[in-house]
């Protein structure tokens, strides 16, 4: 027998289908549901009291699963192989996986961080604890799948517990209309999704990601159209997940109506689905259908781009919740550039897609850190208006400079070293593919998006608005109350998570050379 769901030979010498199971391969999204589970047993025997520190067990989970991933480092284990072909998994973990599963699995203990100091006031802990740890295992699985059936399987792992945390606020109206419009959203593309699936299993006969790639080189002119067809469809639900217009109509009425680090959750560990998976089916399943593919990809690259931030650029300052939403357009438009190398690698090599998880990387680390800042402003200002940041330099020094050097790392501009190399990488793939005209739809929406994330930069600096007594009335909730300003300190987990996101983003900018080789020499 040999690791990863060899076959196991008998005395007799004949081959059992009996399968082994790699069990440190699968470590990551396993510890993540298992914890997962225990917190949700165990929610119903710790006392009332003792509850917050359930939360302290996810953040132990999320750090454990974390750990698993170093002895895979070298990216060679794999699992659940057919027994008459080993070379054919439905589990591996390949480096492409192991970086997504750091992002994610990141994402989701930066996302707990943010929400240890209100869960136990705000939310049923047990149920907030388990979905976002249940989310969090099936964006972990999704990048180490490789075949249709587990892709769709972890995508909806991933999104159903998302679901409910987003309409976790109970008598919140805002809250249940986003939920709402998320599910249905999101059962809609499935469907087609699942459509999709099937139409390329009826052409090729196979599920295995690899075995689909074979077989589609050779489908008989009948099924010719019944294969394209399916490999357009199969798209849809990773496009969903990605925010790609016009599959994003969900997004900023989600973003505001979540709590905020669910909003932060969905805007790094959701796209990290989407993308894994748009990366997986198509550079890996359909590389002989680049050419319907790659059009398609490239057209959404530019359309999402150039709407999430000319949508972003018309934010009003002083509209309630205007820096949450600005912060949903805006990662609408970053969705846009990190399809940009998918597009290019059906028209040059593979390697092209590393530039989509050396920007996804960045775009986590900074975009979780403004989150942060944003959700330690909410405390003492819960209209949350982008306008409320004024003078944030005076009262919270260390928020504000953390927050503009986030901000300066989305929009590509020094000392956000980052962001800058992020984006000139994402546009050499480009240019590298010879898609000139999806270059120039880049370069321009860089540019416009300099003019929302720069203003906002310039806000934190300027001096504190008079108190004039005329604020804006906080916007009521459901049973006709309004929610009050925390005025307390602000949580030790809070501070460490913006520590945690700006030591990372000072990090990368120092040495971003590091992560942009790896991307690009050892994921495909």
């Amino acid at each position: 027998m040999t690791d990863g769901g060899a076959p196991l030979v008998t005395a007799d010498g004949t081959v059992s289908v009996v399968q082994s199971v790699d069990w440190l391969a699968i470590a990551p999204p396993t510890i993540t549901a298992v914890v997962a589970l225990a917190l949700l047993v165990a929610d119903l025997f710790v006392p009332e009291r003792h509850k917050r520190w359930l939360g302290a067990g996810a953040v132990v989970g999320l750090v454990a699963a974390i750990a698993s991933l170093v002895p895979l480092r070298d990216g060679e284990s794999r699992t659940f192989c057919l027994t008459g072909d080993t070379d054919t998994c439905s589990y591996t973990a390949d480096h492409f996986a192991l970086a997504v599963q750091l992002l994610v699995l990141g994402g989701a203990l930066i996302t707990a961080l943010l929400s240890l100091h209100r869960v136990h006031r705000e939310y049923p802990v047990g149920e907030y604890w388990f979905l976002l740890l249940a989310s969090a295992a099936g964006a972990a699985l999704l990048p180490a799948s490789r075949d249709l059936a587990t892709l769709v399987v972890a995508l909806e792992v991933a999104s159903l517990p998302a679901f409910a945390l987003v309409g976790l606020r109970r008598g919140d109206r805002l809250s249940s209309e986003a939920a709402l419009k998320f599910f249905l959203s999101s059962v809609t593309a499935t469907a087609v999704t699942l459509l999709g699936v099937s139409f390329v299993y009826a052409a090729t006969g196979s599920m295995h990601l690899t075995r689909i790639a074979a077989e589609l080189g050779s489908v008989p002119g009948q099924l010719d159209t019944l294969a394209k067809t399916g490999v357009a469809l199969t798209l849809v639900g990773f496009a969903f997940k990605t925010a790609a217009v016009p599959f994003h109509f969900w997004v900023p009425d989600t973003y505001v109506g979540a709590p905020l680090p669910i909003a932060a959750f969905l805007s790094v560990v959701g796209k990290a689905v989407g993308f894994s998976g748009l990366i997986l089916v198509t550079v890996v399943a359909f590389p002989g259908y680049a050419d319907v593919w790659g059009p398609a990809v490239a057209v959404l690259a530019a359309i999402t781009m150039t709407a999430g931030n000319a949508a972003a650029l018309r934010q009003d300052p002083d509209r309630p919740r205007s820096a949450v939403r600005l912060l949903a357009w805006s990662s609408v438009g970053q969705a846009g550039y990190l399809l940009v190398p998918i597009a290019a690698a059906a028209y040059s090599s593979d390697d092209q897609v590393g530039a989509t998880v050396a920007y996804a990387l960045m775009y986590a680390v900074v975009n979780l850190g403004a989150f942060a800042v944003v959700a330690l402003v909410a405390r003492t200002k819960p209209l949350n208006r982008i306008s409320d940041y004024r003078g944030l330099v005076s009262s919270s020094p260390l928020a504000a400079l953390a927050l503009a050097f986030f901000l300066l790392c989305l929009a590509g501009l020094p000392p956000g070293i980052i962001g800058l190399f992020a984006k000139v990488t994402v546009f050499s793939t480009a240019v590298d593919a010879e898609l000139g005209w999806l270059a120039v739809v880049m370069a321009v929406n860089v540019v416009v998006a300099l003019f929302y994330y720069l203003k906002w930069t310039a806000v934190l600096f300027r001096a504190p608005a008079p108190d004039t007594g005329d604020a804006a009335p906080l916007p009521k909730t459901a049973d006709g109350t309004a929610p009050a300003a925390d005025t307390t300190v602000a949580a030790p987990a809070l501070t460490l998570a913006i520590a945690l996101t700006a030591v990372a983003s000072v990090a990368l900018s120092g040495y971003p050379e590091l992560v942009l080789r790896f991307a690009a020499t050892s994921l495909f």
